[in-house]
């Protein structure tokens, strides 16, 4: 554990360095749980969009995408339940006056369990490998207590949690004497339910103003849509709407760096299906979107689903696909079977009918619906996250090198002078020219080959074209591999050719 938060400190860190992440407002001392994407941060957020994009509308004639308003009638979030439901439970502590999200507390207590079963196990093994029988026996029973322990726990919370039953919720705390991690205390206030969106106010005069919301999800601006996008499109069920989009959440406690902000962008598509369908539907989004996930070249190990226990009052079926981070398997996707609430529900609030009429089936129907709802900032996490490896190299050497798949990279290449003399920045330039209509290119020419080179791979450039005296001679360069650090001469006038065969791959 203790090695994966500094690992998580060191990709942090990394990403102040070389421009993928700052943050925000820093200059001023920064703000809580909000973060600027630098030069090359905005890059690889781009293009992970736009792969998304491309797999989810383009790769898909059923699918097409709107771009709806951040703010939207207030209504809107009253017909969704975010008015009334949309809280967490929050407790604080009174000596330290930090305030935190009650089952998270007992979430971070279940993690705890968690490593010390995952110990066990691995003593267990050692134990089996060794023939000490009684040992493994004891270290066994060790294992199912705990692992009896975390079930009671996480059942009990969630009762809690759905009967909305703040008053137990703090006794968990207290009998598993969880202690403030500041103060060390367990001087507990009692657990209140706090509202996640972020209120203003609409309209130029004080005595005339509506209350209206940051939008905390983008699902909703498609469910008000939904006539809009199948009339006008004549989409035939099954369809899609897909969005990108800004959602705004007041987390009283935010952490993890990027994982949880104020913030944030979500990539989401709801699938409207005929009723009956829908868990056929959510099926197969399940595999597709797992198979999305693999397609960025991150092993299978590095992700899991996790099946909910207790859904949400507008599902009927709900998973999760999560992604080993430095702290510990997270949400990265949720898929989610929503039913018909979000339509019914706004077609009661707003008086308008949104049914479609399915000429197969001769009969009118309020569609059912199957969400999938990926964060673009976790993504990015995610991706920087299984990206940065330290290499120790065979002359005893160390480099940093950024592993990003190539089709994300903020450059796809750079461009580089051996030295800045002898005609040789100009024929640099001359092929950085042939490469930036189809590429993000980088060009340097400042320090030494070797420290140029370093640098490209700490930024996750995937080739470094490097043109040196046999160029001027021959019209040949050296493209060098990031991964294997293998270089190959290569005629210059195959450079694009080259690199648009190997981004693909």
């Amino acid at each position: 554990m203790a090695n994966n938060e500094e690992l998580f400190k060191k990709i942090i860190s990394h990403a102040k360095e070389y421009g993928f992440i700052f943050p925000s407002s820093e200059i001023y001392d920064g703000l809580s749980a909000v973060y600027d994407y630098g030069q090359l941060g905005v890059e690889l957020k781009n293009n992970i969009k736009q792969y998304w994009w491309k797999s989810m509308v383009q790769l898909h004639e059923n699918i097409v995408g709107i771009d709806t308003a951040i703010f939207m009638h207030p209504t809107i979030w009253k017909a969704s339940g975010h008015v009334d439901a949309f809280n967490d439970p929050m407790i604080d502590n009174k000596d330290s006056k930090k305030r935190y999200r009650a089952d998270v507390l007992v979430e971070d207590y279940l993690q705890k369990i968690e490593d010390k079963i995952q110990k066990e196990v691995e003593k267990a093994a050692k134990r089996f490998e060794n023939f000490d029988k009684q040992m493994f026996i004891q270290t066994n029973a060790r294992v199912l207590e705990y692992t009896k322990k975390m079930q009671t726990i996480s059942e009990r919370l969630n009762k809690s949690l759905t009967d909305n039953d703040l008053e137990d919720i703090k006794a968990l705390i207290e009998e598993l004497e969880i202690a403030c991690p500041v103060s060390g205390s367990r001087n507990w206030t009692e657990v209140r339910q706090f509202n996640l969106m972020f209120a203003t106010q609409m309209g130029s005069a004080a005595d005339n103003t509506d209350v209206v919301y940051l939008r905390p999800e983008t699902a909703q601006g498609i469910f008000v849509n939904f006539l809009n996008v199948q009339k006008t499109g004549r989409m035939k069920i099954p369809f899609g709407i897909a969005q990108i989009g800004k959602a705004f959440r007041n987390e009283i406690v935010a952490r993890q760096f990027i994982f949880r902000m104020r913030e944030f962008e979500q990539m989401e598509m709801q699938f409207f299906v005929r009723p009956g369908e829908e868990l056929k539907w959510f099926e197969y989004w399940k595999k597709e979107r797992t198979q999305w996930h693999l397609s960025l070249g991150i092993p299978e190990n590095k992700y899991r689903f996790h099946d909910h226990e207790k859904l949400a009052h507008y599902a009927n079926a709900a998973t999760d696909i999560e992604f080993e981070f430095p702290f510990g398997f997270k949400e990265l996707e949720g898929i989610h079977s929503r039913t018909d609430f979000d339509l019914k529900a706004h077609q009661q609030y707003s008086g308008k009918k949104l049914q479609y009429f399915d000429t197969e089936l001769n009969e009118s129907y309020v569609p059912y619906v199957v969400e999938t709802s990926i964060g673009l900032d976790r993504t990015f996490l995610a991706i920087l996250s299984h990206a940065y490896t330290e290499e120790k190299l065979e002359d005893g050497s160390e480099r940093v090198v950024m592993n990003i798949p190539p089709r994300l990279c903020p450059y796809k290449a750079a461009v580089l002078p051996l030295v800045k003399k002898d005609g040789m920045p100009e024929k640099a330039r001359e092929i950085l020219a042939t490469l930036v209509d189809d590429f993000n290119c980088q060009y340097d020419e400042k320090d030494a080959i070797g420290r140029r080179y370093r640098r490209q791979d700490a930024i996750g450039t995937p080739f470094c074209i490097t043109v040196d005296n046999q160029t001027l001679n021959d019209n040949t360069v050296t493209i060098r591999y990031r991964d294997t650090m293998q270089q190959d001469r290569i005629d210059s006038e195959k450079v694009v050719e080259i690199i648009k065969d190997l981004v693909k791959k």
